[in-house]
């Protein structure tokens, strides 16, 4: 691996510890369901979901996986760096 690729690994490893620097401003997901694929997306602060479900209650089985996994990583990323 080439002196160039090693420096911007160590610069994204700095990075992905100064969670201050990110902003998710949209995110889409395809989650294959028990009976359907269902397209759920983040864009501009909310959450959306083509299932029946969250066309009545605003929140939906699909919402609540992709903020779970969200903040599984976020807290992966707090954790001290694992040896590599």
């Amino acid at each position: 691996m080439d002196s160039g690729m090693i420096s911007k690994i160590q610069k994204s490893k700095q990075y992905a510890q100064e969670r201050e620097r990110f902003q998710i401003d949209a995110l889409s997901v395809t989650i294959k369901g028990t009976n359907n694929l269902h397209k759920t997306s983040f864009k501009d602060g909310e959450w959306q979901c083509d299932c029946d479900f969250f066309k009545t209650r605003g929140r939906c089985v699909h919402t609540m996986a992709v903020e779970r996994i969200l903040q599984n990583a976020e807290l992966e990323m707090a954790a001290p760096p694992i040896d590599e």
